[in-house]
Order: structure tokens, then C-alpha cells, then sequence
């Protein structure tokens, strides 16, 4: 399955640079989503316009295939990159500003997708009654969610309205969708204080062997 990075868009209320190659905890967002969708065994291809030249060169630098399309908007962007790569098969497609994205996350987003029977599957995240800067709020199971930034789709329909099943993730790796430079300050804490957990989680372990092999 292929794995579609969108980061054509123009950025305009992050203000900083092309937003894909923002650093994010000393690494490139792009980069980031790259290896989560790689080491999820998906075939990764990077979505980019005239609005990200850079990011064109950094894909070249790191071996990875990158169409550029008009970089009209997310669905037109869509639309124009499944007929360059002749797609004909479902195609998970991610922004570039999720720099707190998995492979756990990608591969349970594929099985959710594989288990059910629509052509396309969205992934929410659930917002609680605070107010929300977001330009969709919609109510999914129950509880008032926003876009994720990542869908299942299929390539070989992407000019069509796609029936679609909407999957509801309360998973806090989901929230750190990057438009802001505030967000991109608040998604590296949350990376750093998330690999600071699992440095003491494999020192305890390491303890545990430790005391077990005496």
C-alpha cells in the first residue's frame, strides 16, 4: 500500500519557512511521518507543489519519490497526484505537520480500514467541549471530534465523493497537528517528554535483567 506525505500547501498561518522541513525535536515533520509510514511497510511518495521547492529538494537528497502537483488544495492535490502515479488501489494520505505520528498508529489505521467494507475511512480526534481553532467540527460516536489529517482512500477513485467510515482515535500522538509555530513548540514537548518515558521505561527493564540474570 502507498503511503501519500501532503506537503504542498502553502503554510500560511505557520509563517516560518516551508512547514514540512520545520525542525521537530531536532527533525524534519516530513521526516518524521516518512519513517512512521515506512516502518509501517508502506511505500512512501511525497505530495508537493510549487509552494514547497525545498521540500522537492529534500525528498531528491533522501531517495524518496515526490510528485509535484498544483498545490490548488488538499483534495485537488489528491486528485492531480493519483492520476500522475496511475493509481488504481487504496492509498493512506497524511499531512506532513503530524510529526508525532507512529508506525503502531499507521498499521492500526490500515487494519480499521481493511476491516470494514467502504471505499474510504477518516480518522477523527475527539476534542472535549473546549473551543477549538479548526476549520471542521463535526460529532463522531457520540463526541465532538476534528480531522486527524489522515485518510484511507481509494487511488483509483479519488475524483469521486467516497462513502467513507469515520474512525474515532483518542490517542494524544493524533492531537499535535502542526499550522501554528505554538503547535510545533507544544508537539516537541510532547515528543520530548514521551521519549524521556520510554528511556526510563528501558532502564527499568534493563534493571529487571539485570537483577534477573544474578
Amino acid at each position: 500500500m502507498l503511503g501519500l506525505i501532503l506537503a504542498g500547501g502553502q503554510g500560511t498561518r505557520f509563517g516560518a519557512g516551508e512547514k514540512p522541513l520545520a525542525l521537530c525535536g531536532g527533525r524534519p515533520m516530513i521526516e518524521r511521518v516518512a519513517d512512521a509510514l515506512a516502518d509501517a511497510g508502506l511505500e512512501v511518495v511525497v505530495v508537493a507543489s510549487p509552494c514547497t521547492p525545498f521540500t522537492q529538494n529534500w525528498c531528491r537528497a533522501h531517495d524518496l519519490l515526490c510528485v509535484c502537483t498544483g498545490g490548488k488544495g488538499y483534495v485537488e492535490d489528491l486528485v492531480e497526484a493519483a492520476a500522475l502515479l496511475g493509481l488504481d488501489e487504496p492509498v493512506v494520505c497524511v499531512s506532513a505537520d503530524l510529526p508525532c505520528l507512529t508506525s503502531e498508529l499507521v498499521g492500526e489505521i490500515v487494519a480499521a480500514y481493511e476491516g470494514q467494507g467502504l471505499p474510504a475511512l477518516s480518522v477523527w480526534v475527539p476534542v472535549g467541549d473546549s473551543p477549538v481553532d479548526a476549520p471542521c467540527i463535526d460529532e463522531v460516536d457520540g463526541r465532538r471530534a476534528v480531522p486527524a489529517g489522515i485518510n484511507v482512500l481509494d487511488g483509483g477513485r479519488m475524483n469521486e465523493v467516497q462513502e467513507e467510515t469515520r474512525l474515532l482515535l483518542d490517542d494524544p500522538r493524533l492531537r499535535h497537528n502542526v499550522n501554528t509555530p505554538d503547535a510545533l513548540k507544544a508537539a516537541e514537548a510532547f515528543l520530548a517528554s514521551a521519549e524521556s518515558t520510554q528511556a526510563m521505561d528501558c532502564n527499568h527493564r534493563k534493571k529487571d535483567i539485570d537483577r534477573s540474570t544474578r
